[in-house]
């Protein structure tokens, strides 16, 4: 069977952002010290991983699934049990699940573009609902482990099951609710980083997944213009 290159899909803006977020956030990370090598590995995954989903690649949610294994054990080191749970429990697994539903739903057979699809009142009903009850059960578990910084922690939580599920609902919108997720992490990271600098590098890492995730937006608003007009 023949493997599959994801990077020759690129387009020459995306390879800019794609560079520049790389080199950014490998920088800052290298720079950061104590941190530096497992925030090197994961922010070039995170990266990676946003700049196929924001092409429609499968390749991006499978990347994220590798990205939460790491992010996750990066949180623990700084009690940040919220982020564990989300990333481990949740953003996992369900981007594991968008694997699957992005592949069954190819834009056309042969490609590597995902099917846009639109989201209907019941999706959209289901999802709130089962992100505040998520969000409900486990503001709980967060408080009994003493999380740090508990509400920016239950944020976060409600933002990224909110994300993910409409990651693997194939909706644009995904990116907003994951732009969200980013500006909540940017917080929560800067309390950290006033007790240790070198957690400075996961403040630039979701700077440059904000940038990411606002591309992701435009140009899956772009795909589902061709995708409607064919």
């Amino acid at each position: 069977m023949k493997i599959r290159n994801p990077f020759k899909g690129l387009s020459k803006t995306q390879w800019i952002i794609y560079l520049f977020s790389l080199t950014v956030v490998t920088v800052s990370s290298i720079l950061g010290g104590v941190q530096g090598l497992p925030s090197v590995i994961a922010s070039a995954l995170g990266v990676t991983s946003l700049i196929f989903t924001a092409k429609g690649d499968v390749f991006g949610p499978l990347l994220m699934v590798i990205f939460s294994i790491m992010y996750g054990v990066i949180s623990y080191s700084y009690a940040y049990y919220g982020e564990v749970i989300t990333y481990l429990g949740m953003t996992a697994p369900i981007s594991a699940v968008s694997v699957f539903t992005w592949l069954k739903n190819p834009y056309e057979k042969g490609k590597h573009e995902v099917k846009i699809a639109r989201l209907k009142k019941i999706h959209i009903l289901f999802l709130t609902l089962l992100t505040c009850g998520v969000t409900f059960i486990f503001y709980y578990i967060l408080l009994y482990f003493n999380t740090a910084n508990m509400l920016f922690s239950t944020l976060s939580i409600a933002t990224s099951f909110f994300a993910v599920g409409l990651t693997t609902l194939r909706s644009p919108y995904y990116a907003i609710a994951y732009g969200l997720n980013d500006v909540v992490l940017i917080i929560l990271w800067c309390f950290a980083s006033f007790e240790d600098r070198s957690y400075i590098s996961m403040i630039v890492c979701f700077v440059m997944f904000l940038i990411n995730d606002i591309y992701g937006f435009v140009n899956w608003k772009r795909m589902e213009r061709k995708q409607k007009a064919n």
